[in-house]
């Protein structure tokens, strides 16, 4: 109301002073009228002189316009105050909202240790009684805390673990008893610790509640300074995850743990060596390495290999799973106050909703995160096959999806419980697997079966002669082969899951491993307004890796355009390392393309192994060009040579500029041979090649990368080969 009696304000002397024109026009017109003897009708008066009527009409039209104007801007100001009225106070109602839940949490916390004193002292007169006999009433002594808030039950069950070792088991008993409140007489025995002491003796020994509680030792004193109460230095060992301050806003937000992720926080820190980070996982590790998971991992002679997760590289170098320590990582609740800026990691959390409108994401508890530049680096999740979804609960419990630590730890396990196993799958991680457990057949008797729709391993990517002799190299391992395998349909039986192909045969096994590739994340597409290639899978980007002014993507869901080979999706290590270095790079004003040519690699065991460049696809014509190989042929040689256990750690920072070919004469190109020592593949389309295959010929991928940037045709592959040595010894 006020804005349109404002309007009408700014619009009345314009009405005034065109009614006043209106009036003196008609007075006119009457007085002209009255000297001239014309008998002219009255109702004909407002015709008037020509002058006088064209006014007339033309006063009356910016009236009315001036009316329709006015309206429409008090209609529009009226309902866009409305708007942001109504923003304004759900704004103040959300405020209060978390003010009211943060009053709430530290009035809880706060009241706890008070309602714990109260109900020792309630029981302090008949503490005679429970002199005789402390040990039989130690474990119901737990029942105390029962009616307790959460937070005074870990102070009550931390208090407890202070006193003499006879009370140690309360502990076990808490959460058995803790249904049965209306256990006075038991209560009575808990009088044996002094209500007042007890803070002082939390604060002096706490070294019994660190050793019990290891991994929470580095969470306790970041949290002790939070909170006045002396209780909480016992809380902070086990409840300092649970009220874990997720920060607000984050400068650099990446969604995702893994490998293109932390490549891109170490890129963003060292251009901006101020920056602050904040990594969001849905997983409960830090950034690690995946590769090791299906490789050196399953050779390990540690028994204890699946609790330290480090394992010994084909060149005898020890290394942990994780790219850094704990150390490496500052706290969430940290990020904000961190003066030098650090990399945080919030794990066991995702980002469920995206708003790139407001920069900002929502978690799965509802948590809002606001940002200023973000990188999805959501990578993949492991597809399955139909049938066995469809087969029931029981089959789906019997069947590993490998793709986390957790599925290596759960197929360790079964692995070493079980009489049969099944791999589904004939590409690089399935070989793999079925390499390393058919190493494990030999020493448990474990029956070990790969099963694939190729004629033989890796039969999508090897040329089909390399790839019969793969199956063989397979088979030595101690593996059942099954080629040509469609299945058909799969029950649980009798304690065993029966597997039907569609040729009729049928295979018993105890476990399924299915290994049949990656479905890239796409979940935030929708609600983020990201586009998706429809021929590949995963965010389209451009040559920066960008789907949006400020957003990023990296990793197995990003789909770029590739200068050379046009637009792709890979999904190994060395270009999750590298997309990821460049999108922080980008993310801090770099602007740079993207034309680095990644690789991968497989290796079966310490002996055979490749590296491979481009597009590497067994429907494209192949030339091969193999020599003898040597005992410095192998992963094992290469990885002492080089230093290095994740090769592409050391190729990827290389350039080949001016490769020097070997003098030796070049071996013939060999298309049909028994043994494949080492030597080249090369990928042709349309007499150009487009990928490389180095078979037991390793530190040479740079001469590759160029020979692939360069997009010439060859006539004579041969004299290409030359410039990889592979003859010599």
């Amino acid at each position: 109301m006020l804005k349109c009696r404002t309007v009408w304000k700014k619009l009345a002397p314009l009405a005034r002073s065109s009614s006043t024109v209106c009036r003196q026009n008609v007075r006119r017109a009457g007085l002209n009228n009255g000297r001239i003897p014309a008998c002219v009708p009255a109702a004909h008066m407002s015709t008037g002189p020509a002058g006088g009527g064209r006014e007339t009409q033309l006063y009356i039209l910016l009236v009315g316009a001036a009316c329709v104007g006015g309206g429409l801007y008090a209609y529009r100001t009226v309902t866009g105050d409305q708007k942001r009225y109504q923003q304004r106070i759900d704004e103040i109602a959300a405020r209060q909202n978390k003010r009211a839940a943060g009053e709430l949490a530290t009035l809880v916390q706060s009241e706890a240790p008070a309602v714990e004193a109260t109900e020792t002292e309630a029981v302090a007169e008949p503490a005679p009684e429970a002199a005789p006999s402390p040990e039989p009433e130690a474990a119901p002594s737990s029942e105390e805390p029962s009616p307790l808030a959460p937070d005074a039950e870990v102070a009550a069950s931390t208090e407890t673990t202070e006193t003499p070792p006879a009370d140690e088991p309360v502990l076990e008993a808490s959460p058995e008893e803790a249904a049965e409140p209306p256990a006075a007489p038991v209560v009575e025995e808990e009088p044996s610790l002094p209500p007042e002491p007890s803070s002082a003796e939390l604060t002096e020994p706490p070294a019994p509640v660190v050793e019990s509680e290891p991994t929470a030792a580095a969470e306790s004193p970041a949290a002790e300074p939070t909170e006045p109460q002396p209780e909480v230095v016992a809380e902070s060992g086990d409840s300092s995850p649970a009220i874990l301050k997720v920060p607000s806003h984050a400068p650099y937000l990446l969604i995702g743990g893994g490998t293109a992720s932390f490549a891109a926080a170490r890129s963003i820190r060292a251009r901006d060596p101020g920056a602050k980070v904040l990594i969001v996982t849905d997983e409960p590790d830090p950034p690690y390495m995946r590769p090791p998971l299906s490789k050196e991992l399953w050779f390990s002679d540690d028994p204890s290999v699946t609790e330290t997760l480090r394992f010994k590289q084909w060149n005898g170098k020890e290394r942990s799973i994780y790219f850094q320590p704990p150390s490496f990582y500052i706290s969430a609740e940290e990020l904000d106050s961190a003066e030098n800026g650090g990399v945080a990691v919030l794990s066991g959390k995702k980002v469920v909703h995206m708003d790139v409108r407001g920069n900002k994401v929502k978690l799965d508890d509802d948590t809002e995160i606001s940002y200023d530049k973000c990188l999805i680096a959501t990578g993949g999740v492991p597809r399955n096959l139909q049938v066995i979804e469809r087969a029931g609960e029981e089959v789906m419990k019997r069947t590993t999806l490998f793709r986390k630590i957790e599925d290596f730890k759960s197929l360790d396990k079964v692995s070493r419980n079980i009489k049969s196993i099944t791999i589904v799958g004939g590409g690089f991680l399935g070989s793999e697997l079925a390499c390393a457990l058919g190493r494990r057949s030999t020493e448990s008797g474990l029956e070990v079966i790969q099963m694939f729709p190729e004629k033989g391993n890796m039969g999508k990517v090897l040329p089909e002669y390399l790839s019969n002799w793969t199956t063989e190299k397979v088979k030595r391992e101690g593996v059942k082969i099954i080629s040509e395998a469609l299945v058909k349909a799969v029950v649980c039986k009798d304690d065993k899951l029966e597997i039907q192909l569609k040729d009729g045969r049928l295979v018993k096994t105890d476990h399924i491993v299915a290994a049949v590739g990656l479905e890239p994340n796409v979940d935030l597409a929708k609600s983020a307004g990201l586009e998706v290639d429809s021929d590949f899978g995963g965010f389209r980007v451009n040559a920066e890796l960008q789907a949006r002014s400020n957003i990023w993507v990296a990793g197995d869901a990003a789909c770029f355009y590739d200068i050379r080979l046009g637009r792709r999706r890979v999904e190994h290590h060395d270009h999750a390392v590298v997309s990821g270095r460049l999108a922080g790079e980008n993310m801090t004003g770099a602007s740079k393309p993207y034309w680095h040519q990644s690789m991968f690699w497989s290796d079966l065991g310490p002996d055979v192994g490749y590296e491979a460049i481009g597009i590497v696809d067994s429907s494209l014509p192949t030339v091969g060009v193999f020599a003898k190989a040597t005992a410095k042929d192998t992963p094992k040689a290469a990885t002492e040579q080089s230093g290095t256990g994740i090769r592409s750690e050391s190729e990827t920072e290389d350039t080949a500029t001016s490769p020097v070919a070997s003098s030796s004469p070049a071996p013939a190109m060999v298309q049909h041979q028994d043994e494949y020592g080492k030597g080249v593949i090369f990928y042709l389309r349309d007499k150009v090649v487009v990928g490389i295959i180095l078979w037991n010929v390793f530190n040479r991928m740079p001469i590759a990368r160029k020979i692939i940037k360069d997009g010439e045709e060859h006539a004579d592959l041969n004299e290409v080969a030359k410039l990889f040595n592979i003859h010599d010894d």
